[in-house]
């Protein structure tokens, strides 16, 4: 809640996504407020706590919620060092709104609950469009981002005249000055929403996609085999994949490794097509090269890379032998962390289902893996260590163990 006395002769209105989700009937997860006719000064002196010295935020002390000061702003290099913020007084809640990236973004709340709605926010959620405010919105290139994340959260189509805004910003070199760190974030929260594909397709339309995920727009036009990918294309495969990811529950690391899986695709030889030998070993080099670009997180790496080296074997686990399932457990380290055997199932399922006509199909590996897990997990390793008399014995005697159990937990499927 938020402390009336400090408020006291504030002009303050709820703004953005929290007056957005409340017209939408979502939950409101965040507030963030905007004040007008307050310095910096006076903000201080009530007790706010500002956010940096170069952006006009503040928080509240108690309730830890952003308070902003109505501004303008006017670009005047990158980041937010590069904005150069007019917070005087004298700022109106409309020039306020008339800064933000999208119209349903730029409805403001008044504590007596009377929306101010400038740019007719309310009518482009009820037509579910997504449309710019002003031209100001080229002076953010995240911007662009933003649309496509939204796009792919609530699926409301993109107005002609945002998409050609979009369309210059990238002609005219507004994406390149895009920090990796920023497209990430982007990307993986683009993951998160419930049809990710949107994201990209999004950026793919007004041409951001081979600028700053050129890895990802490469499938686009590369043929499959049709008995395997009866939807041919490569990137429509993959855009089916991290669908199938996100409908799946697929957490944020399996569904990065969802979308860069089939990377090695984009580099068959053109002789070899539509087939793709070896693309399970030609996409680790792409995936290195995209993550190191975008400094993706460690751990979002590790988990792609092992999902691309795999995930032929994940399908085609009920006629490998039961050695060869054995050094896959192995190899992704199973026995100590189950978990991750989990996230590449989901990877694997996710594979299987992105495919035209198969979005539904069972995937009875999982079962099939999971079950010799199991059993090659219970067999005795510390009887089997005090019976043997040397390391090299333990193990060779585990693996033996371990092999048997998995060959018996197979003939039940």
């Amino acid at each position: 809640m938020v402390t009336p006395e400090i408020l006291d002769g504030l002009e303050v209105y709820l703004v953005g996504g929290a007056v957005r989700d409340r017209l939408m009937g979502l939950p409101v997860k965040d507030r963030d407020w905007v004040v007008v006719g307050a310095t910096p000064d006076e903000m201080r002196s009530r007790g706010f706590k500002p956010v940096g010295q170069h952006f006009p935020v503040f928080l509240h002390p108690q309730t830890g919620e952003e308070y902003a000061l109505a501004r303008t702003e006017h670009k005047t290099g990158p980041g937010y060092r590069g904005f150069e913020f007019n917070t005087d007084s004298g700022v109106t809640l409309e020039q306020d709104l008339a800064r933000r990236d999208l119209t349903l973004n730029a409805i403001a709340q008044a504590r007596d609950g009377c929306l101010i709605d400038p740019f007719r926010g309310q009518e482009d959620i009820g037509n579910k469009v997504l449309r710019h405010v002003s031209n100001a919105f080229v002076e953010d290139p995240v911007r662009l981002l933003r649309v496509a994340r939204f796009h792919a959260r609530f699926g409301f189509r993109i107005a002609p005249e945002t998409y050609a805004i979009m369309k210059g910003m990238v002609a005219n070199g507004e994406v390149d000055a895009l920090v990796p760190e920023r497209i990430w974030s982007e990307v993986r929260d683009a993951l998160g929403e419930s049809q990710p594909s949107n994201f990209f397709a999004a950026l793919r339309e007004c041409g951001a996609l081979e600028r700053i995920l050129p890895e990802i727009d490469a499938l686009f036009g590369i043929p499959q085999r049709a008995d395997y990918h009866p939807e041919i294309d490569a990137g429509v495969h993959t855009m089916m994949v991290i669908d199938q990811a996100a409908k799946l529950g697929g957490d944020a690391q399996v569904r990065f490794a969802a979308l860069v899986h089939d990377l090695g695709k984009a580099v068959t030889p053109e002789a070899q097509l539509p087939s793709h030998y070896g693309h399970e070993w030609s996409g680790l080099g792409c995936i290195k090269q995209l993550c190191r670009r975008l400094r993706v997180p460690g751990e979002y790496k590790d988990l792609a890379l092992l999902a691309c080296e795999v995930h032929l074997k994940l399908h085609r686990v009920g006629e490998l032998k039961a050695a060869t399932i054995l050094n896959l457990l192995e190899r992704v380290d199973a026995f100590r962390r189950p978990r991750r055997l989990d996230q590449l199932l989901l990877v694997g399922e996710a594979d299987a289902r992105g495919r035209m006509g198969r979005e539904s199909a069972p995937y009875p590996q999982a079962a099939i893996l999971r079950a010799c897990l199991k059993a090659a997990s219970e067999i005795d390793a510390g009887g089997i260590a005090r019976r043997a008399k040397s390391g090299p014995a333990i193990a060779r005697a585990i693996r033996e163990q371990r092999t048997k159990a998995i060959e018996s937990s197979r003939r039940g499927y």
